[in-house]
């Protein structure tokens, strides 16, 4: 809502950081009257064809009238920003409201005419978009609710602009101009280009920290050790192809090189452009430093440097001041205080972090916080050996820090679109924009698997040097709400490894049902305790003996993969004392089995369970192109088997051969060559490429499983979305302007209110929902008067906050059926709870019986939109029976909930007893979920007790919460989290 106080007052808030098409950021903020000097500079900067587009006509300068004219502005009815790097202007954007006949006005004129300069160097970098964005977000602040604009016809540029926006618009042409309207409503169009612009900018901008053409090291040192020099050995050792430069202005003046790296005392020495700065230097030197790179042109920093926010307040705002340091030269930074990043692709080999080696390249992208635990990551898939299908080890590796700017939402966006990562991993200690995640995770995990542990989930502070909202939440809640998104949430390192090896090495199972095989039946009979406790459906183990040879263990895998009714397997395996050399059967002979029968059957997930048998998780690690190659008839009766598919082979392998990403995919995440496949053992003569994963323990092996056919069952419910409900008899418009009205009347709490019960029914009753009217008795007599009108029988209850819905203690009487009844039950309510007006006495009618349960939403600060469902009181209250759902709420959704409490039972003719109307209470929470998803004013809801019958349910409580609406949400514009 436009205030009159707004006017001429500078409004912070619409300033903002945006990462542009290129990865580049720029700065958006409001135009004012001190900016006449960039605006005239700016200006000089723009070609004439450029200036001709804008002012219809030659306009080689600006006047002084000009000036003023674009440099003042009453941030209401005439509004202008700038996009800046380096302080300096690179693009405009403006608007002034206009009336029906195109003449500048005032409120009520909900009409603004916009247009655009961006300087040419800059253009074909998506900064109109960008600019179009934020003046849209603006406007629907101030109350236009249209734009439009006058665009010539050979300006193609500014017209794709617009078009490509997303709105709903008009297009017409006279007087040889385009003249283009269109509402600033946000559409379903628009957010999917907002968000796929959103994607591309922040995908690229990762991937100009991840894949730099040259690196230069600031701070390394003259001898051997420190930090510094441990970098440019890392980078060095690492086999980094891109340039290498080693900066240090301790440098003496006739040192060109050190470790065969060129140095130099400076940025401004090296003669070539650099895309990546990695600084080592004493954090009061870090500024200096910032400097040096933004005027040499350099990409992105990563900060190794401490002393930041996790030092203290000191520390913190040097933090924030390095941030906006760096994002005023259009650069990303990852860090402070970071561990660093590493690419292993063949064409990159970065390693510019504190890990002394360059990890084994393969398909799995981490993500740590902390570099304790980045390193621990790294060290365990280093120690397993990477145990993957096709894909040993790391593509990608980031520990950002303290995350300042680079955070785990931008490294999602990257990997969404990179083909080198196959499951992402991520440590994270606390999420910054935890909506925006959660979107971006059931994007990426629609794609690919996400799996995430999160630490410091039980302290109820963020991590120091992170600036992060509190969740009112219980973490058990934040959990599942991350699940619903596609979020694998793990609880330890070592599951993250374990779940995180099992979905990168075999295609999704197709259901719960396991087979287990082994030589050890107690091992099996473990294996098939863990499988239920897991909620799997284990079949009957098959116990090899003790006897079980490798050829033993590869006939029945075999066997187990070819049987229809299971979706997965376990193997186990007992060390066997057999007849070899060493007293001991070799574990590359059954590591070979094991995987030449997963081969041949590529269908299935396989997990092994090794107990005491090292060499053979080593050995089921091993890649045999790197090893000694199989003998052509394999070991032991096994036959090699094909590579899977996708995998290149030489010309002369006999095998058929396809292009990758021509193999369809099913809803399983299996191609349907291997659905096809998958009783058909592949027998020729090539080195087998299968890697299978291997856990000490069959607890781990089988944990790892569960939330694979967890994810699969997600993934499977992904491909086909419930949908929201469009209801015929709901009045967005009628509750927007009631709420606009009580808001108005409101004490101006920016907390909010609790509206009166009248106005509460009124505003549920915009959505369809009825609230059984209930009328205050504050005396017996006109108790009985309210009975009469309400009709008989009634309850009578109190709503003193200490006795509301607590009928154990006498708070609430039911069925009183006539006069008399009322005024003992009145009566012996007073005389032991306490006087009527402390009691607060209501008359109700009665409902018919039911299932009492409750919904209520609220508003996290990490979460977002949150709906809560249990059965009213101990349930809820005691047991914490409560299912989550993130507004909005889907009819699968809405089906799910009702359905996912322990209690649930209840609803559905529990010991004999007649089943509630689920599909009344499923219309109910879809409809509630909507109020607070049309109209962000509504911050809390809370439904107790829905009385839910055989036939229809009945709301005999309601409170809503109403609070003014923050001025951004998710669906505003694009911007980096402000510092």
């Amino acid at each position: 809502m436009r205030n009159p106080d707004d006017r001429h007052t500078y409004p912070s808030h619409w300033e903002a950081d945006v990462v542009l098409r290129d990865g580049g950021t720029a700065r958006i903020r409001p135009i004012t009257v001190d900016d006449a000097d960039r605006l005239v500079s700016f200006y000089e900067q723009v070609s004439d064809e450029s200036k001709y587009y804008r002012f219809f006509a030659p306009y080689p300068r600006l006047s002084d009238k000009d000036v003023h004219r674009f440099t003042h502005h009453d941030f209401v009815d005439r509004v202008g920003l700038a996009a800046t790097v380096g302080g300096e202007f690179i693009a405009t954007v403006r608007y002034d409201r206009i009336d029906a006949n195109g003449l500048s006005a005032t409120a009520p004129a909900d009409e603004a005419e916009v247009a655009f300069l961006v300087q040419d160097a800059h253009q074909g970098r998506g900064v109109a978009s960008a600019l179009l964005e934020h003046i849209a977000a603006v406007a629907r602040e101030r109350d236009i609710r249209r734009f439009a604009a006058e665009v010539l016809p050979a300006n193609n540029k500014m017209i794709k602009v617009f078009t490509d926006a997303g709105y709903q618009q008009k297009r017409s042409f006279e007087d040889g101009v385009v003249r283009l309207e269109f509402d600033l409503e946000p559409t379903e169009a628009s957010v999917a280009v907002q968000r796929a612009r959103e994607q591309r900018a922040e995908a690229r901008s990762v991937q100009r920290l991840l894949r730099p053409g040259s690196v230069a090291v600031i701070g390394v040192g003259r001898t051997p050790g420190g930090v510094g020099r441990s970098l440019l050995n890392n980078l060095v050792s690492g086999g980094f192809t891109g340039r290498l430069y080693a900066v240090n202005k301790a440098f003496p003046d006739d040192l060109t090189e050190l470790d065969g790296v060129p140095a130099h005392r400076s940025l401004p020495e090296i003669p070539e452009s650099v895309d990546l700065a990695v600084v080592a230097v004493p954090a009061p030197q870090v500024p200096e430093a910032v400097d040096a790179c933004g005027a040499h042109g350099v990409r992105g920093l990563v900060v190794i440097s401490a002393g930041y926010a996790e030092s203290g307040d000191g520390g913190r705002e040097r933090q924030r001041a390095l941030v906006r340091q760096v994002r005023s030269y259009g650069m990303r930074l990852i860090g402070p205080n970071a561990f660093g990043v590493i690419n292993t692709a063949p064409g990159i080999l970065l390693n510019a972090s504190l890990a002394p080696e360059l990890p084994r390249a393969g398909r799995i992208g981490l993500f740590a916080q902390s570099g304790a635990i980045g390193i621990a990551l790294l060290a365990r898939l280093h120690r397993r050996g990477g145990g993957v299908t096709g894909a040993m080890g790391v593509s990608t590796f980031v520990a950002a820090g303290n995350r300042a700017d680079v955070s785990g939402n931008d490294v999602l966006q990257y990997w969404y679109e990179d083909l080198d990562t196959d499951v992402a991993l991520m440590y994270l200690e606390s999420i910054g924009n935890p909506r925006k995640f959660t979107r971006l995770a059931r994007r990426t995990a629609a794609a690919k698997p996400l799996v995430v542990v999160q630490g410091a989930r039980h302290s109820g502070v963020a991590p120091l040097g992170h600036a992060v909202p509190a969740t009112r939440l219980p973490h058990a809640t934040v959990s599942a709400l991350l699940r619903q998104a596609g979020v694998v949430r793990v609880d330890t390192i070592t599951e993250l490894v374990d779940v995180g090896l099992l979905l990168a090495g075999r295609p999704l199972p197709r259901g719960p049902r396991v087979a287990i095989l082994g030589n050890s039946e107690s091992l099996g009979l473990l294996t098939y305790d863990a499988c239920l406790a897991e909620g799997l459906r284990p079949l009957r183990p098959r116990d090899l003996t003790t006897a079980a040879t490798p050829g033993d263990f590869h006939d029945a895998l075999c066997e187990a993969l070819a049987d229809r009714a299971s979706d997965a397997v376990v193997v186990t395996a007992m060390p066997r004392v057999g007849e070899g050399v060493d007293g001991v059967v070799g574990d590359e002979e059954l590591a070979d089995a094991l995987r030449a029968a997963a081969g041949a059957y590529p269908g299935k997930p396989v997990a092994v369970v090794h107990v005491e048998l090292g060499g053979l998780a080593e050995a089921l690690a091993a890649a045999s192109g790197t090893g000694p190659e199989a003998s052509a008839g394999g070991r032991a009766g096994v036959h090699p088997v094909a590579p899977p598919s996708g995998t290149s082979l030489p010309s002369d392998s006999g095998l058929p051969t396809r292009e990758a990403g021509h193999v369809p995919v099913t809803e399983t995440g299996v191609t349907e060559t291997d659905v096809a496949e998958t009783d058909v053992a592949v027998d020729a003569d090539v080195s087998v490429y299968v890697r299978l994963p291997a856990y000490p323990a069959a607890e781990r092996a089988v944990h790892a499983l569960g939330e694979a056919v967890k994810y699969a069952q997600w993934r499977r419910d992904a491909a086909e979305p419930g949908k929201v409900p469009e209801f015929e008899d709901v009045d967005k418009g009628g509750a927007a302007e009631l709420i606009d009205g009580l808001l108005a009347r409101g004490d101006g709490d920016p907390h909010g209110f609790t509206p009166a019960a009248d106005a509460t029914g009124e505003l549920l009753g915009r959505y369809g929902i009825t609230v059984l009217p209930t009328l205050p008795a504050p005396d017996p007599d006109e108790a009985v008067r309210v009975a009469g009108a309400l009709g008989w029988p009634v309850a009578l209850k109190t709503t003193a906050p200490h006795l509301r819905h607590r009928a154990d203690l006498g708070g609430v009487r039911l069925d009183l059926a006539d006069e008399d009844q009322l005024r003992r039950a009145y009566a012996e309510m007073t005389e032991t709870l306490g006087r009527p007006d402390e009691l607060r006495l209501v008359v109700q009618g009665m409902a018919p019986r039911g299932v009492d349960t409750v919904v209520r939403t609220v508003i996290d600060p990490v979460v977002g939109a949150v709906l809560s469902f249990g059965l009213a009181g101990a349930p809820s209250e005691l047991l914490g029976d409560t299912a989550h759902r993130l507004i909005p709420v889907t009819d699968r959704d809405a089906q799910s909930i009702i359905r996912s409490i322990r209690t649930a039972p209840v609803l559905f003719g529990w010991r004999g007893s007649a089943p509630a109307d689920t599909a009344a209470l499923e219309d109910l929470i879809q409809r509630v979920s909507l109020l607070v998803d049309e109209h962000p004013e509504v911050v809390g809801v809370t439904l107790e007790p829905v009385v839910v019958a055989q036939h229809g349910l009945s709301v005999l409580g309601a409170s809503v919460r109403l609070a003014p609406p923050p001025a951004r949400d998710d669906l505003g514009p694009r911007t980096l989290p402000a510092y």
